[in-house]
């Protein structure tokens, strides 16, 4: 049996969740992710429990929180006097909140492992900190930045609980892979959610086998 034209259209938001998330969360996480390598700040447990928080936290608790917030009634909603609740826009929110120790770990770890002697080098070649990081720290870093996307691209694509209680399951706007197999179960309509089924395990499996190979192969020389 074939997939059906909302099968299809899950997979397109999906991706387009998925490619999103990634991007907020590269443009978010790097700065939070070199701070964290590089302070010496009291608070740094605490944004590191805050990072970390999502690996630990009950989907449905997380989805709620931010179901509240973005509603007409938080305070995002207040703020902006827009509600992001059940719509594309508030997926991405969600999912970063959610996929954010799956992308900013890796680059933590990256950053770390490059340590201070490289860009102590380009400093004393009077490189100024933003030069220093593009072309010294960057290039050094790329294996927490592949791992990262890889990863955050991956858990996205598999999301679930935060999906369901942000965004419901609106077709061609918030109705994702993992949403539409269960709907397909709900209806007893087991072919179709075999397959897509079969499809994200065959995706996360080639995923965790391509960074683990990846992380082998070029793994971070440390100065």
């Amino acid at each position: 049996m074939e997939l059906s034209e909302l099968d299809w259209s899950a997979l397109w938001v999906t991706l387009r969740l998925a490619c999103m998330t990634v991007i907020v969360l590269l443009i978010v996480g790097t700065p939070i992710a070199w701070w964290l390598a590089h302070t010496r700040s009291r608070f740094r447990a605490v944004v590191e429990a805050v990072v970390a928080l999502p690996i630990v936290l009950p989907p449905t608790v997380l989805g709620f929180y931010i179901l509240v917030a973005l509603g007409p009634f938080g305070p995002i909603g207040r703020l902006t006097g827009m509600t992001f609740a059940f719509t594309f826009w508030g997926l991405v929110i969600a999912s970063a909140f959610y996929s954010m120790p799956f992308v900013i770990q890796p680059l933590h770890a990256a950053f770390e492992a490059v340590g201070k002697a490289p860009l102590e080098a380009a400093w004393s070649l009077r490189a100024s900190p933003l030069d220093a990081f593009l072309t010294v720290a960057s290039p050094l870093a790329i294996r927490g930045y592949i791992s990262g996307i890889v990863l955050g691209f991956a858990h996205t694509m598999g999301e679930f609980g935060v999906v369901l209680m942000v965004g419901g399951s609106i077709p061609g706007q918030t109705r994702v892979l993992s949403t539409t197999v269960f709907d397909h179960v709900e209806v007893m309509e087991y072919t179709q959610a075999h397959i897509i089924s079969a499809g994200m395990l065959a995706f996360s499996f080639l995923v965790l086998l391509g960074v683990y190979a990846f992380n082998r192969k070029f793994p971070i020389h440390v100065s």
